[in-house]
């Protein structure tokens, strides 16, 4: 690696818009951190990339658990002391393998589990090698489909649906970036949000059932301005629609509803929150 390379994590990184980000990437002399649930579809994406003379590790871990999000944190640890680049992409769509209500692992409800609280853990747990950057950056893939959560029915145990869980997830994430932001304020970590493309041609979008209007292609080259884009150096706390800064939901600055998501996460993670230990 030179002084110009990055380590980056990519989560959900063997197939779609995750595998071509992390392919784009390799090719810069990048340590490139491929995370997945199927090994093989994992050591497929880490060969491609040695192959075209770039540097991957697989890094197998399922974030429908909590202790899975755990140990893949402390694998990435125990390997690099620091890393430059997070992108919080691994998530599951509105239907796909399973249509209807969910529970992860842990008892929560698999969309909130996996596109939003696993995202929200893995950050947490790898915080200290952000720090350890010179600049870091945090990307979180979230989506232009989002939905108002409701705290007194955050695991939508009644009026359940895959669209409004996975709308309310992506919702979550960005609540999270927007109070993630705040709380770094002018650290070396830079995190903001995103909705790459519209139905990308992806299996998720596929399983879905939906048609695909947008390529990975397009996804990956939105990714990749948060992620190493020097026109994006120094912008924090913003979500993206595609290239530009957007407009999400309005309970994105609603400083109630990230206060209270931000508490529950904590509690559901079992983590301490720093902010109300400095208090």
């Amino acid at each position: 690696m030179t002084d110009e390379s990055k380590i980056i994590l990519i989560t959900g990184s063997t197939d779609g818009v995750g595998r071509k980000v992390a392919e784009r990437l390799a090719v810069s002399g990048n340590k490139i951190l491929i995370h997945g649930l199927n090994h093989q579809r994992g050591e497929d994406v880490v060969q491609f990339i040695r192959n075209q003379g770039g540097d991957a590790t697989f890094f197998h871990a399922d974030f429908s658990s909590l202790d899975g999000v755990r140990q893949l944190a402390a694998e990435v640890r125990q390997e690099h002391s620091k890393l430059d680049v997070l992108i919080n992409n691994a998530g599951i769509g509105v239907s796909g393998n399973w249509p209807g209500r969910t529970e992860s692992v842990d008892g929560f409800e698999l969309r909130f589990a996996v596109n939003y609280l696993a995202s929200f853990l893995l950050t947490r747990l790898l915080l200290p090698a952000l720090f350890s950057a010179e600049k870091a950056r945090i990307v979180n893939v979230s989506s232009a489909g989002q939905q108002e959560i409701d705290f007194e029915n955050i695991m939508l145990t009644h009026h359940y649906s895959g669209e409004r869980a996975y709308c309310q997830s992506k919702l979550a994430l960005i609540l999270f970036t927007c109070d993630l932001a705040l709380e770094l304020g002018s650290s070396n970590i830079a995190v903001n949000a995103l909705h790459p493309a519209t139905y990308m041609n992806t299996s998720m979008v596929k399983n879905d059932g939906m048609p695909a209007l947008s390529s990975v292609e397009e996804g990956a080259d939105a990714i990749l301005q948060l992620a190493i884009s020097p026109s994006t150096e120094g912008q924090t706390g913003l979500y993206f629609d595609r290239f530009l800064p957007g407009h999400p939901h309005r309970q994105a600055f609603d400083m109630a509803a990230r206060t209270a998501l931000r508490a529950t996460s904590f509690v559901l993670t079992n983590l301490q929150d720093p902010m109300q230990q400095q208090g």
